[in-house]
């Protein structure tokens, strides 16, 4: 079965020498989306829905050298530490302060000198800022809204930047300003070296509880949260023997965290268990004819735990994660010309998940990453960086029901090959809304790239001419099966699912096992050449262009299966990649079996324009192209798992098809294909064009102004559909095509255009504040996914693609943003002349806040059912009747009635995306203070408290139709958390 992968948050903080630092420009990717985020004034940076898997982040700020690396996401992944790291002197000093600024519109300023000479950009910077013509280089118009939400934040430290010592938003006076071992303000021989000791505590006692869906009383699990930090730095030094070593700094990090959360389900009754569906609207089915498997399985189910039609069951989960990080750096300068330096990370995660049924599975990260730089300067106008990757990861996930017994043997449910770190029960779903049964699979993936990067800046006259390449060979080791154990789906109205399940007959049934070690291959190049053209003093003009190619990926062993399609669609047969011939066509196929594109050449162009020299009116704007290179490793894990090489059956259930929980595992499904999936064997890789402009002006009372538009327009998305199809009740007008395998396609687009209007306080008397309103609309026809239609990214009518061109799951149109800053006793009026103990007592305290409101995200009402000729639910839609959707006068948001199954022979009309969910709002809170112990120690206490009002809000409802929670929210958003954190630095 195709799938999406689910979705988690990832958090992250950013750092130097243990202070957190502010508007760093922090870039996610992976697959087909490019996302961004800006971090605020504790450091932290927040991706609220990446896709688990592993993510290529990058971090860039002025002034310090972008840090680029593979992190694991996931629902238990423990946040991003991200610890920068300055330039050398001399770079700092030839490099004007905009020549690599965060990612903005334009990456200079009109104002800066054109005969300064900068230093050199990292083979990552260019990826990402070279032209800066967008926020981010999203490969399709689909990416993610938190791109243009941060668009004002990224365009405001484009204006400030952020210098060595202090920025001209007198930064110098924050919180954030650098501790005094920098420059000339050492106080001696021990000075030389930094450090800093650390916790951070979370106790339940000040967190509010997790919200209850279904308003019982639940328990709450008392836990208490910590991170502990060490970290020390200076000179490499021991007597008589070393005397001038390398500067090195070291870090660990220590953390225990719980996330208790309320988990809510509908089970069966003892009543229904026994066959007694009267109270959903069903018969009554004699004890005699409930099947062998279906009590089994009922076993595994908990009794009711209060009484509801909607949730009967809801007990507390508490998923723990327990995490060790080591860092590691060494620094040295060779004579005047060379630098040497290298980095060693490692970190080891362990985690445990239990679930609604008390199954608790266990997992387990361990990856490390390591690099070694040569940075020469040739002299004042010329240097060229050389660097070499490496990094590695492991991660184990071991299932409740592991080497427990044969589960399904002993229910009497068939399956081949069964092996014991795959025992366990089927997975079961219903459309009614009853809890599905799931566990864990078992997995032990290992992942590994090595890569090496060159570039190069060179400063003519009024031209920074940079350029340089990069390659990456990348290993992706999969050791675990799809589905081993196999899933059945149950679909029906009025207790009819659940009927069918005590009668032990499935409306579809799915597995796919065997092929289980792959040993996936690909390599990633790219090269590039930029000018920055400071044409005049008013004026930068700054263009170039980038070539970037990621192989499609291989297997070592050639066990990769594609289809050889006929034209129409008529016939298929598989092609495997250890003889790549297509049986049906004669078509020789690559050993990827997919076309290699190595046609990403992307042009940019940006430009910084101060039209009125005695004017703060600064213009800005650009445009790029950037292509969509990582698209193929979800592709290959799916090619993997098909017949010829494993088993991998999805089939409905029907009169020519029949079978039961008994049996449906060792059935291949009849007329149709074997196979589950295929892609286009000429598939192209997608691209965006993206073009902004902004106008920034000062205001009196130091307000700065900034409206900006942002367009996006996708080409050549992917797009999933189903072969040979049809509407339910409709005449088969292909009765011997083959069904059951879905295909994807490159000819899908995209458009998102945005406006954005930001007012912006800067730092004046200890208050800075920045309001953000951003009005946006993104719509699509490709499979970028649709919040509320489960994991299912599929079209409805193969034949009408176009009929699914709608709104983008991550359309926001309205969204507003205030972060406000305060720090008592800057100014006369805020009583920086008040000394004694009122002034210790009073001065230094900083308060910021951040409150963000917005509309809804749209979501898709979807039916259970599978489309006929296959055993793949969920891309089918139902009818819309009129009837208003939305309802509030109990406790659905949704109204049951606005939704029915679509005519016979039809298609359903309701569109993609149509529903918008609920409203957004948050608000979070900060209190810090730095106490200066003596000369040497200072103290950071910082108290944190996200959703401070403790005020609900809900990501999205649940929209399948016919479900007892249809129009319910699906999961609250978290409740208030407080947390303290206290460091020691000297």
């Amino acid at each position: 079965m195709v799938s999406l992968l689910p979705a988690a948050e990832h958090h992250g903080v950013v750092t130097f020498g243990g202070l957190p630092v502010p508007g760093v420009s922090v870039t996610a990717k992976q697959g087909d989306k490019t996302l961004a985020a800006v971090t605020d004034g504790k450091g932290s940076y927040t991706f609220p829905d990446l896709s688990d898997g592993v993510w290529k982040m990058q971090v860039e700020m002025s002034g310090f050298q972008p840090i680029e690396r593979d992190v694991a996401v996931g629902p238990d992944a423990p946040s991003a530490q991200w610890d920068l790291k300055m330039l050398p002197f001399e770079e700092i000093r030839a490099r004007p302060v905009t020549a690599t600024p965060p990612p903005a519109p334009v990456t200079v300023k009109a104002q800066t000198s054109a005969k300064t000479p900068a230093a050199p950009k990292t083979q990552s910077s260019f990826q990402r800022t070279d032209l800066n013509t967008s926020n981010t280089p999203q490969p399709s118009a689909g990416a993610d809204s938190t791109a243009n939400q941060d668009i004002g934040e990224l365009n405001q430290r484009a204006a400030d930047g952020f210098l060595i010592n202090g920025s001209n938003n007198n930064g110098a006076s924050s919180p954030f300003a650098l501790a005094p071992a920098f420059g000339n303000n050492r106080r001696g021989f021990q000075s030389l070296y930094n450090g800093r000791l650390g916790f951070t505590m979370d106790n339940s006692a000040l967190d509010a509880r997790s919200y209850s869906l279904t308003g019982q009383d639940t328990f709450k699990p008392g836990y208490n949260n910590i991170t502990g930090f060490a970290s020390f730095g200076g000179p490499f030094k021991i007597p008589h023997l070393v005397r001038n070593g390398p500067n090195f700094f070291i870090a660990y990090q220590w953390l225990r965290n719980t996330k208790p959360q309320n988990q809510p389900g509908l089970v069966p009754t003892l009543a229904e268990r026994n066959g007694d569906l009267t109270a959903l609207g069903g018969p009554i089915i004699p004890a005699s004819q409930i099947s062998p498997q279906a009590r089994a399985l009922l076993n595994l189910y908990p009794l009711p735990n209060f009484a509801g039609g909607q949730y009967n069951y809801q007990i507390p989960i508490v998923p723990i994660t327990h995490q060790d990080s080591l860092q590691a750096r060494l620094n040295k300068t060779i004579g005047r010309r060379n630098q040497l330096s290298g980095a060693f990370g490692l970190q080891s995660t362990r985690t445990d998940n239990p679930n609604l049924f008390g199954f608790l599975d266990t997992g387990s990260n361990l990856g490390m990453t390591s690099q070694a730089n040569w940075r020469r300067t040739f002299g004042q106008r010329l240097f060229t960086n050389l660097g070499v990757q490496f990094s590695r990861m492991a991660a184990r996930v071991d299932p409740f029901f592991e080497n427990r017994g044969d589960f399904a043997k002993q229910a009497g449910i068939q399956i081949k090959n069964q092996t014991p770190e795959n025992y366990g029960p089927p997975a079961l779903s219903f459309s009614s809304g009853i809890s599905g049964l799931s566990d864990g699979q078992t997995s032990f993936n290992r992942f590994q790239t090595a890569g090496a990067s060159l570039d190069v800046l060179w400063n003519h006259g009024r031209h920074n001419v940079s350029f340089g390449a990069d390659f990456r060979r990348q290993e992706f080791n999969y050791f675990g099966q799809q589905d081993p154990r196999g899933t059945f789906n149950f679909v029906g109205a009025n207790g009819a699912d659940f009927a069918n399940f005590l009668l032990g007959i499935p409306t579809t049934s799915s597995i796919a096992y065997g092929n289980a070690d792959k040993y996936l291959r690909a390599s990633a190049y790219d090269a590039y050449i930029t000018d920055d053209w400071r044409m005049s003093s008013g004026f930068t003009l700054n263009a170039g262009v980038r070539w970037e190619y990621w192989s499609p990926i291989t297997e070592r062993y050639g066990r990769l299966v594609n289809l050889d399609i006929a034209p129409g669609f008529v016939a298929e047969q598989p092609v495997i990649g250890s003889n790549p011939i297509g049986p049906l066509t004669g078509a020789r196929y690559p050993d990827s079996l997919i076309q290699p594109d190595k046609h990403g050449i992307q042009p940019r162009i940006g430009f910084s324009w101060r039209p009125f020299p005695a004017n703060s009116m600064v213009v800005r704007g650009g445009y790029g192209v950037y292509y969509n290179t990582s698209v193929y490793q979800n592709i290959a894990l799916q090619m993997a798992q098909q017949s010829p090489l494993s088993f991998s059956v999805t089939q409905p259930n029907s009169a020519a098809n029949p079978f039961t929980m008994a049996n449906a595992f060792l059935l291949p499904a009849v007329n149709s294909a074997p196979q589950t999936f295929g892609i286009d064997p000429n598939f192209r890789v997608g691209y965006s064009q993206n073009w902004q402009m902004s106008v920034q002006r000062d205001l009196p009372g130091a307000l700065v102004a900034i409206v900006t538009y942002l367009g996006i327009k996708g080409t050549r998305a992917m797009q999933e559909f189903l072969p040979n199809t049809y509407p339910a009740g409709a005449v088969n007008p292909c009765p011997f095509c083959p069904t059951g395998f879905a295909y994807i396609a490159s000819n899908g687009n995209s458009t998102r255009e945005s406006g954005q209007v930001q007012l912006r306080r800067r730092l004046h008397n200890g208050f800075t504040a920045n309001l953000t309103y951003t009005y946006s609309k993104a719509i699509d026809d490709a499979a970028l996914g649709g919040r509320g239609q489960g994991s299912s990214v599929i079209a409805q009518n193969w034949l009408d693609l176009g009929a699914e061109r709608g709104l983008s799951p991550f359309d926001q149109r309205h969204l507003l943003s205030l972060q406000a800053q305060y720090t008592t006793g800057m100014g006369v009026g805020g009583g920086a002349l008040v000394n004694g103990w009122k002034g210790a007592l009073f001065k230094e305290w900083t308060v910021v806040t951040q409150i963000t409101a917005g509309s809804g995200f749209p979501l898709t009402p979807i039916l259970p059912a599978p489309a006929l000729g296959t055993g793949i639910p969920g891309s089918l839609r139902p009818d819309y009747t009129g009837e208003p959707v939305f309802d509030t006068s109990g406790s659905r948001h949704l109204n049951p009635a606005a939704y029915a199954p679509p005519s016979s022979g039809q298609w359903g009309n309701a569109g993609r995306d149509s529903i918008t969910g609920p409203s957004q709002f948050s608000l979070n809170g900060s209190l810090q203070r730095t106490f200066r112990l003596n000369d040497r120690f200072n103290a950071d206490l910082r108290i944190d408290a996200a959703n401070a009002l403790n005020h609900v809000t809900f990501p999205s409802w649940i929209t399948s139709v016919g479900s007892a929670q249809f129009g319910l929210p699906a999961v609250a958003n978290a409740m208030r958390l407080v947390q303290t954190t206290v460091i020691v630095r000297f």
